[in-house]
């Protein structure tokens, strides 16, 4: 399954509306997050796990995408699903922006350590990492400033 979310854009500023409300009056523009199911943890059959993968293609290859966030548990080195998914972003140049979450369950020391190992692994430079803690709130202003930046360099006008 895929989710879609409609973000309107009023006025520079992001409003999130109930996707069942429509689309508010004064909105001009929007963009849209994609969630994805978390393909490395599915529980599907083959031919499930092939559909899934064209579904992913198939969004990636739209010519709006503004990027894509990764989300990867901090605690967990990258699975071979997430470096099949690291390939498919390189190979079609995708802007991809890692968001580690779970970063409270380490020590800061170690939070840090990971951050660096897991940028070292996946070749990403300093700007496209950001960890997470939803519980901490920490590095969620973060996010969205690099959020923000990604629509911003791919919005028209």
């Amino acid at each position: 399954m895929l989710n879609v979310y409609e973000v309107p854009l009023v006025r520079g500023a992001w409003r999130v509306v109930d996707p069942g409300a429509g689309r508010p009056p004064d909105s001009h523009r929007a963009f849209y997050f994609l969630d994805l199911p978390g393909y490395g943890y599915a529980r599907a059959s083959q031919a499930d796990r092939r559909a899934f993968r064209l579904l992913i293609t198939h969004a990636l290859g739209r010519p709006a995408l503004a990027g894509v966030l990764w989300l990867l548990d901090i605690r967990h080195e990258p699975s071979a699903d997430d470096r099949k998914m690291h390939e498919l972003f390189a190979g079609r140049g995708t802007r991809v922006l890692a968001v580690l979450t779970k970063s409270d369950t380490l020590a800061r020391p170690g939070r840090a350590r990971r951050e660096r190992e897991l940028r070292e692994t996946l070749a990403l430079n300093d700007d496209q990492v950001i960890a997470t803690s939803a519980r901490e709130g920490a590095g969620i202003g973060e996010l969205r400033e690099a959020i923000a930046e990604l629509v911003r360099a791919e919005s028209p006008g």
